[in-house]
Order: structure tokens, then sequence, then C-alpha cells
């Protein structure tokens, strides 16, 4: 019996240290009339606020180029290597065609068999020996074998491959002895002198966007953070990503690589969340609470709040649009408390 008496004894000191340590905003104790306290209230409705994400880019040459061969024929030289700088129309490769050196030959002396056919029956129609048809039919001649002979020449040249711009060799994917075909690929050129941003940008954020626009940006790989200004925007989307291409050209700057990572920043100013006032956001250890005029009664509410802007904090959750918060009280609200409302208005 004494044992359930010290028990008894050691509960009721538990409960009284557990009842003094509540925090100011603990609910009413049962059966306590509580008085009418006045309070402000301010009754949420969403806020359009600016919301910036980032969305990942990657630095790209704006002049490159995949150099590929337009002939059939084993490969003999080639004088560039991966980091060589080229200047336009030097020697990147050089494919060896027997059989087109031996159709350029032949169209050359079809060429001047023609040639010489035409200029005999031409003096032999000056003494009426020859018929004015069969001089435009050999001339006519001439023409095609002309063409065929500038064809044959131009896949001549086709054997000797040649940068099309100033350039960096980037890539080479080619070696003397290999075969080249017609669309093999043989080198990859890049001019790092010009470079750009690629990005590929969610199409409810593209809306916003306009050529000649600034956009921040920064390269972690060199610590480099500026602007870079939109030179292009694709005018479709893609269906799998749902993203639009954006490219931004930049300054040019040594300390850039093509291929490097890029943080581009975008501004959603169609967001919208609940913003309350600081003062009405009461903190009780690790819980956030806010007081809500429910029917001329406060009700606690437990919440979670995300950023700051100015004097107002954005609620991630445990309020929504329309309710009514307690912004100023003249006494320590208890949860239950009777209230006296005044209207603060509209939340902007």
């Amino acid at each position: 019996m004494m044992l359930k008496q010290k028990f008894f004894a050691l509960l009721c000191l538990m409960l009284l240290f557990v009842s003094a340590g509540c925090s100011e905003h603990s609910p009413a104790p049962s059966g306590e009339v509580l008085p009418i306290i006045r309070v402000q209230v301010e009754t949420l409705a969403l806020t359009a606020v600016p919301f910036q994400i980032e969305v990942a880019g990657t630095l790209q040459a704006v002049e490159q180029a995949q150099i590929s061969a337009r002939v059939s024929g084993q490969v003999v030289e080639v004088p560039v290597h991966v980091g060589s700088r080229v200047k336009k129309g030097d020697l990147l490769v050089r494919i060896r065609a027997a059989e087109i050196s031996a159709r350029v030959r032949q169209a050359e002396t079809q060429l001047s068999q023609a040639r010489r056919n035409l200029e005999r029956e031409t003096k032999l129609q000056q003494v009426n020996a020859s018929t004015r048809e069969k001089v435009k039919t050999l001339t006519e001649l001439v023409q095609i074998s002309e063409a065929a002979y500038l064809e044959a020449k131009a896949m001549l040249d086709y054997t000797r491959v040649r940068a099309p711009f100033a350039a960096t060799v980037t890539h080479k994917l080619v070696e003397v002895g290999d075969l080249a075909s017609p669309g093999s690929a043989l080198l990859r050129l890049e001019n790092s002198g010009a470079l750009e941003v690629l990005v590929q940008i969610p199409e409810a954020l593209a809306q916003g966007l306009r050529l000649d626009s600034l956009l921040p940006i920064s390269v972690p790989a060199v610590g480099l953070a500026t602007e870079a200004q939109i030179s292009e925007i694709s005018p479709t989307v893609d269906p799998v990503s749902r993203s639009t291409r954006v490219k931004l050209t930049l300054s040019e700057n040594p300390a850039l690589r093509s291929g490097q990572f890029v943080r581009v920043s975008l501004v959603d100013k169609g967001a919208q969340t609940l913003l309350i006032p600081k003062m009405a956001l009461h903190r009780n250890g690790q819980m956030e609470q806010v007081f809500v005029a429910d029917q001329g009664v406060a009700r606690m509410r437990l919440v979670r709040s995300g950023a700051g802007y100015g004097d107002r904090v954005e609620i991630l959750s445990g309020l929504r649009a329309g309710d009514r918060i307690v912004i100023t009280t003249e006494a320590v609200l208890l949860d239950g408390q009777p209230l006296e409302v005044v209207e603060a208005g509209l939340s902007q």
C-alpha cells in the first residue's frame, strides 16, 4: 500500500513539472473559461513572388565542324594532330584515289579531242565543206566534255581535305593507311575563340525569354560568374524533355573550354506562394506555429516555413489560401481562446 502511495505521489510531481514547462501557446486547461482577446487578423491569398531556379548548360564552340570524306580511297597523309591549330585552307587529310586520277586524264583527253573536231569542222564550214548542224553538234559535245572534265577535277580535289575555317583539331578519327569512304568522319574542328552556351530550358520558363536578353550564368570550373546574351531560341519544344533549346553568346575568355559545365539562372515570375508576416510565426523548439481565427476562436496550426521576403515569410505547409491568421494580439494566446477579430485585409 505504501508503495502505491509513493508511486502516485511521484506521478503527480512529474505532471506538475510537465505543466510548468508547457509553452506560452499551450491549450487551455480543461473546464477553464478563457477571456476574450482582441486580435488583428489577415486573410491569406496566393502571392506572386520571383522564384529563381538553375538549369544546367554546356559550353560549345560557335564554329565547329565534323570533317568527312567525300570520296573513297586510302588515307596517305594526315599532317595534323589533336590540338593542332590550322588556318582556313590548310591540308588536313590526303586520300589516294587512282581511279579518280584516271578519270581526270580520260576527261581531259576527251575534251581535247572534242575541241580539235570542232575546230576542224568550223574551218570546213567556212569553205562550205561542212554543215551548220554538224558544227552545232560538235559545239555541244565540247560543252559536255568540259563539264565532265570539271566534274572529274572536282572529285580529284576532294582527295585533299582542307580546313573550312581557322580552328583547332579536337578529335582525330583517322590514321595513315585507313580506308576512307564517302561520309566517314575524319576529324573534328572547333574555333575555341568564340564560345556559346547550349541549354535546355523548361517550356514554361522559356515563354518569357526574348532574343538579346541577358541571363546570369556561372562556370564553376573556373570560378566565373557573368551574364550571357540570348542569341537563339528554338521555335519548337522537345516532346520528350518538354524543354526548348536556347543558345547564349559569351565574351571571349581564354580560361573557358568547350564542353565545360555551366549553370544558367532563370527567374520564374509566375510562381505563387503563401506569405505571412514574420510576427505571425511563433517558434517553440523545433516546431513552428501560427494561430488561425476560426469562427471566433483561436486555433493553433503547425506549419513549415520557407524563404523570407522582407518582413514576410513563405509558408510551405500547414496553411492555405483563405485562412485568417492572427498577426497581432493584446495577450498570450491559447488554443481555443475566444477572439474579438479585427480584419487587417488581404495579403499582397
